[in-house]
């Protein structure tokens, strides 16, 4: 699974819009309407603080599994 769909799922299970997502991290709303269509991807101080907020691991978040 890719990070952009990863994300969605997550945000949505949160009853968070884009706009609370990207509020929350500090980031503009249109930053993560593109990581979640996949056009761009967070930088990785977004994607550690994004994985605290969705109480999952950094690696969950980016969609490894061994």
């Amino acid at each position: 699974m890719k990070i952009g769909t990863i994300i969605a799922q997550k945000r949505k299970n949160l009853g968070m819009s884009q706009e609370q997502l990207a509020e929350a991290l500090g980031v503009r709303f249109a930053a993560v309407s593109k990581w979640e269509r996949g056009v761009a991807a967070p930088e990785l101080d977004t994607i550690v603080e994004m994985a605290d907020l969705f109480c999952i691991s950094v690696d969950a978040l980016l969609g490894y599994r061994m």
